[in-house]
């Protein structure tokens, strides 16, 4: 027997076709080639009870293998063999022809090779004719997309193999157990997977075959080959974790994140999305960013998520021709409306993030988790019920509450456009002594130069600096006060229940509404006016007492926000009616 393999990586030759002289059949062009689908589909089914009918994301799942059948384009015709009518009535109502088979053919040990043999012959007498191929396809291979099955037969046809199957490369480190008991490896030398040798497991999804080799007993013929299909196409339905599995993957969502950050901008936009774009791993997410946020991509690269850059607005025609995203969500400020409705022409669902220009009158949703506004929206989403904390905050505990400061923890961003870190670093040094007894510890991010800024570590002085930390509650549960910006970090102190001081970046964060007494927050203003004396006689006062601390930290922790990332992800995904009629939850 001759076995081939086909693989995504093998290219055959113009040439080598002409030679072949080969001729492919579609629909419709009077060729007198005809290639017959089969799709046995037993009723008996027990492991999940009436499964080619059962509902799969709205659809029965037989109609999946029905529609790849009829939507192909060399297939000419398409017969299930059954032996339930409900199974048969269902089949029609798709497109399907019907084969009745009798129990003979339909008990549990009979095998696929003389079915789809009978229904061959009842399908020759149907339509008049004699098959140059036979299809056999199983139901319960729903991902299978409708172009791998034309590639398949094609790659039959082309190459003149009586016979193709499709596979999965799955290597393992296998084992096996031999007749006398004893348990023995099907490797020679152990290997990290990468790099195993190729190990093809067949998939169901379909067997190509040459008519006269369909017999009662076999579908394989002499020359043979294997037709190789992603993981995602492979999955075969036999298990109620298969059906899950399969109806999650039918909802998967491409998500496009379209977001910057730079020194100016800072990076809390970034944050955002990486947040939620790691949190969506059940769908394919794309970060897209300009080529110039040099600080940003450092971020992005950081967690191995895959990202695009452009220079121009006009290259994200490009990018979604490629990507062809079913959501598009927009982190980069203000938006003009002209800009949204060139996206909602292109992209089903467009969302946007902290968003206060007029594109936001024309998106699907808007997420302004830093804003509370007062005019009702029906789009819009306001206020810390939609801030996204990091999976690191999610699963931290609250700092338990501390009469008596010994840490105080300054973080202003990651890019700190300010440079309010030199302004408390100067602050504080210039009045050591009369806090000799706290330490104070500067965590500063990727895009801020310390040693530029003369920002160090001064050990005499009880000064620490830790630049792009990785866990930023490792340093807040350490933490009795905080220093701090007004972004989105402030939701990330309300978490651990760290009282903070805020000083704000720029007019812009000091209209985010969040950091202010009621929640815990003591609000000094826009940094760049603020004198480094009131800095350090806030920092004293808050020292010496301890009530208007514990106050603060009591007000912090009675603010729900673990749940935010869980409705954002809701509003993204286009299941805001729910929300909207529970916001107030």
């Amino acid at each position: 027997m001759l076995f081939l393999l086909h693989t995504s990586n093998v290219r055959i030759d113009a040439s080598e076709i002409l030679i072949q002289s080969l001729v492919f059949v579609r629909k419709g062009c009077g060729m007198a080639m005809r290639i017959l689908a089969v799709i046995p589909a037993r009723g008996g089914s027990k492991g999940i009870p009436r499964k080619n009918v059962r509902l799969m994301n709205g659809k029965p799942l037989i109609a999946y293998a029905i529609a790849n059948a009829r939507a192909s384009r060399y297939v000419t015709d398409v017969f299930v063999t059954t032996d339930s009518t409900e199974i048969a009535d269902v089949a029609k109502s798709y497109g399907a022809r019907i084969i009745e088979r009798g129990d003979r053919l339909s008990s549990d040990l009979v095998t696929l090779d003389p079915v789809v043999y009978h229904a061959k012959k009842q399908a020759e007498k149907q339509c008049d004719c004699v098959f140059d191929y036979v299809v056999t396809m199983q139901p319960t291979s729903p991902l299978l997309r409708v172009e791998t099955l034309d590639a398949a037969i094609e790659y039959t046809i082309q190459n003149t193999y009586d016979t193709v199957i499709s596979v999965v490369n799955k290597p393992h480190l296998s084992w096996e157990r031999d007749k006398e008991g004893v348990i023995r490896p099907l490797y020679i030398e152990r290997k990290n997977r990468q790099e195993l040798p190729p190990q093809y497991m067949e998939t169901g999804a379909f067997v190509v075959t040459r008519d006269s080799c369909v017999k009662e007993n076999t579908r394989i013929g002499e020359k043979m080959s294997v037709f190789e299909v992603d993981e995602r196409e492979s999955i075969d339905i036999d298990t109620v974790g298969d059906w899950i599995l399969s109806e999650s993957l039918m909802r998967r969502k491409k998500i496009l994140f379209r977001v910057d950050g730079y020194v100016k901008l800072g990076l809390g936009h970034i944050y955002n999305c990486i947040t939620l774009a790691l949190s969506m791993i059940e769908h394919d997410v794309l970060l897209v960013t300009r080529e110039d946020a040099r600080t940003g991509i450092a971020k992005i690269k950081e967690t191995n998520l895959p990202y695009r850059t452009f220079q121009k607005d006009e290259e994200l025609e490009d990018i979604i021709k490629c990507f062809q995203p079913d959501i598009w969500v927009n982190d980069c400020l203000n938006t003009s409306k002209a800009y949204i409705e060139w996206l909602k022409k292109r992209v089903s669902r467009v969302v946007t993030i902290e968003d206060l220009g007029e594109g936001m009158e024309v998106a699907d949703a808007v997420i302004n988790a830093l804003y509370d506004e007062n005019e009702p929206r029906k789009n819009l989403y306001s206020g810390y019920r939609y801030v996204c904390l990091r999976d690191e905050f999610q699963m931290e505990s609250p700092k338990a509450f501390s009469p008596t400061v010994r840490n105080v923890m300054v973080m202003f961003g990651g890019t700190d456009p300010s440079n309010l870190n030199k302004l408390v670093y100067d602050a504080v040094l210039s009045q050591s002594e009369r806090f000799s007894d706290i330490r104070f510890f500067f965590i500063t991010g990727i895009g801020y130069d310390n040693e530029g800024n003369g920002i160090v570590t001064r050990p005499k002085e009880n000064v620490f600096v830790y630049p792009n930390v990785p866990r930023v509650t490792k340093y807040l549960k350490e933490a009795d006060l905080v220093i701090m910006g007004q972004g989105r970090a402030i939701f990330e102190a309300a978490c651990m229940g760290v009282p903070a001081v805020v000083l704000s970046q720029n007019e812009r964060e000091m209209t985010h509404s969040f950091a202010q007494m009621e929640h815990g927050f003591l609000n000094l203003g826009l940094g760049q006016e603020v004198h480094p004396s009131l800095i350090t006689n806030t920092l004293e006062w808050l020292v010496q007492t301890a009530a208007v601390r514990e106050d603060m930290h009591r007000l912090m922790l009675q603010i729900p926000l673990k749940k935010g990332l869980a409705r954002v992800k809701q509003i993204i995904l286009g299941d805001d009616d729910f929300e909207h009629n529970h916001r107030t939850l």
